[in-house]
């Protein structure tokens, strides 16, 4: 696997290719217990800086994942950015797509002041609950209004 992270803008056909997959899958998987899932996409306008970013994961000139960073108003003692949107494909699953991932929004959110990324998912993606758990991030109250949420993360980045 040749994997590479690029910046892209949140708009290009490749981009609504990956969360429209994203959201497909997550429609299909979601717990029938919690309701209907709420099929909602991140404005693009919110992945730009100085505001925001996205990053698509290319395997050999294909995308095979993908992940979003915006801000959101700080909470008092920081400067937040939430991930949004982080999907691997199932071709990309296994091979360190959502690390390298979070690797480059991560640092972004640095570089774009960030002294806290926060992200909101779902306990039934055990897989990205620990992902996120083991790369420092801990859990919170709620931050947001997501239905589709019921678990909120938090880490400290400065």
């Amino acid at each position: 696997m040749t994997l590479e992270v690029r910046t892209v803008p949140a708009d290009i056909p490749e981009v609504d290719a990956l969360l429209d997959a994203y959201l497909d899958e997550r429609e299909a998987t979601f717990a029938s217990a919690q309701g209907s899932y709420s099929r909602k996409r991140t404005p693009a306008a919110e992945f730009t800086p100085p505001v925001g970013t996205f990053v698509v994961a290319y395997d050999g000139g294909r995308a095979v994942g993908c992940g979003g960073l915006r801000r959101i108003p700080d909470d008092g003692d920081d400067v937040r950015f939430e991930v949004k949107h982080v999907f691997v494909t199932p071709e990309g699953r296994g091979r360190g797509v959502a690390t390298a991932v979070m690797d480059a929004l991560e640092a972004r959110g640095v570089e774009l002041g960030a002294t806290a990324i926060v992200l909101d998912t779902n306990d039934s993606l055990v897989a990205a609950g620990a992902m996120y758990r083991g790369r420092g991030y801990e859990r919170v109250p709620a931050f947001n209004e997501n239905p589709n949420a019921t678990a909120w993360y938090r880490k400290p980045v400065r």
